[in-house]
């Protein structure tokens, strides 16, 4: 999991970096008279990948949270299966509480910058976009390291609840072993 959520992660950054370098190099789009053939072009490529780079923080975010949701059940259930302490599943559920939240605040940043990028259209016919142009500016740069530290975050914290799930397979599988139920051992297929 670890390395599926650095490279999910990567490829979300470069979206968002590549929305913002476009729409830092794209020209002006409230020149009058309008705007020339290109910036239209520069600017539906742009509004384009800045929705998909925000349904890719989206999923990322979602990825992180499903995962703790998922092992925190699974620690559960070895603890419980095989009488273990109930620590491994106390750490887990704090790992996950904590990635939570961020997970959430970088889901809204992301909705956050494409809301301005919204206002500050001026396809949408809206009177005074242009008086939102550097707040969604702002927003993007600022949203942009806002999300990358929610994922620095998630991954610190799948690290480290690898590294709590790591404990308990082996303690499993030194029961098993003690139990003569070793996995690692090929079964013998009856003909």
């Amino acid at each position: 999991m670890i390395r599926i959520f650095f490279t999910l992660s990567v490829l979300s950054v470069v979206l968002l970096g590549s929305a913002l370098l476009m729409g830092l190099t794209m020209g002006d789009l409230y020149a009058r008279p309008l705007a020339s053939r290109e910036t239209l072009q520069w600017a539906t490529m742009h509004r384009l990948t800045g929705i998909s780079a925000a349904l890719a923080v989206v999923f990322v975010e979602s990825v992180a949270v499903t995962y703790f949701v998922g092992t925190s059940r699974w620690c559960k259930e070895v603890v419980e299966t095989y009488g273990f302490s109930k620590e491994p599943v106390a750490a887990s559920n704090r790992l996950k509480r904590r990635t939570f939240l961020w997970a959430v605040l970088g889901m809204l940043a992301a909705v956050g910058i494409a809301a301005l990028g919204g206002a500050s259209d001026p396809a949408t016919l809206r009177l005074n976009t242009k008086a939102w142009a550097d707040y969604h500016l702002v927003g993007a740069i600022s949203g942009i390291v806002f999300i990358v530290w929610t994922y620095f975050l998630a991954w610190s914290n799948i690290v480290a609840n690898q590294a709590i799930l790591a404990g308990l397979v082996d303690e499993v599988r030194e029961v098993r072993r003690q139990r003569g139920l070793d996995a690692d051992q090929p079964e013998t297929k009856s003909v």
